[in-house]
């Protein structure tokens, strides 16, 4: 099974901690060039000094804020002015925060659809044409378990995870054509910040204790732990690799078991 990356060039968005960071690392180590993106450059500055570079790989930043569509929009013309452009796009943006649905301003969904469904269609746009010309092309989008279904105390990000799925899967039937797959990999319950601010905020509003919380969530997943973000970056790198050429429009739960439907 062919899974090395060598000679091919990566860009991983949320890629200075969590399941982004991890992303990054295992890419590079299979062998790719990687660009990460995020939005404090500091932090871009320290995660590249992480990377394997023993496969002669020269690996950038780029520093940009999602919320801004058209510094986003102009960065990223210039980065493949520079670069010609990536073989693998990951795409990876913080949730919303937690909280019911009925609670949420318009503006909350706004935000989570810009930073979502808007920066995904900038980044593929000017990142497909060079899959095309090089004849491969992966994009694997980080969604969540709430595209299989909803997830209590989390409606905006819920919202958005689907209308990124239904985006992947209409992108998946217009480029397969040529060869380019876009996937879906959806995590369940990984030991990132980003689980510990929603099971915090839980806490919070229940007045339930963390550690209860935390080890009523682990009760409920066959496999009775947490993910590490490592074990979601092997999934990720699977579908970016030569392997995974006829997997596409599909969504790859990796959540020990939790998710109830098929």
């Amino acid at each position: 099974m062919n899974i090395n990356l060598l000679g091919k060039k990566a860009m991983v968005c949320g890629s200075t901690k969590g399941i982004g960071k991890a992303i990054a690392i295992e890419l590079a180590t299979l062998g790719a060039e990687v660009t990460l993106v995020a939005r404090n450059e500091d932090r871009l500055l320290q995660v590249v000094e992480q990377l394997d570079t023993s496969q002669g790989q020269n690996h950038h930043i780029l520093a940009v804020d999602f919320n801004n569509l058209e510094h986003l929009s102009q960065t990223i013309k210039n980065y493949v002015q520079q670069h010609h452009g990536v073989h693998i796009l990951v795409n990876n943006t913080g949730g919303p925060a937690a909280g019911a649905l009925l609670e949420a301003d318009k503006e909350d969904l706004i935000q989570a659809f810009s930073q979502h469904v808007l920066v995904n269609q900038i980044l593929a746009q000017n990142l497909v044409p060079f899959m095309k010309q090089t004849g491969y092309g992966r994009i694997i989008n980080i969604t969540s378990t709430s595209v299989k279904e909803p997830i209590e105390n989390l409606g905006v990000s819920g919202i958005v995870r689907w209308a990124v799925a239904s985006w992947a899967k209409t992108l998946a039937n217009e480029l397969g054509q040529w060869g380019i797959t876009v996937n879906n990999l959806l995590p369940g319950f990984t030991q990132t910040e980003r689980l510990k601010e929603i099971f915090e905020h839980k806490s919070q509003k229940t007045g339930i204790p963390l550690n209860q919380i935390e080890q009523e969530a682990q009760k409920s997943i066959p496999l009775k732990r947490f993910a590490q973000p490592e074990e979601i970056a092997y999934a990720v790198a699977f579908l970016a690799s030569p392997a995974a050429s006829y997997i596409s429009g599909t969504n790859l739960v990796v959540d020990g078991g939790r998710t109830k439907s098929l």
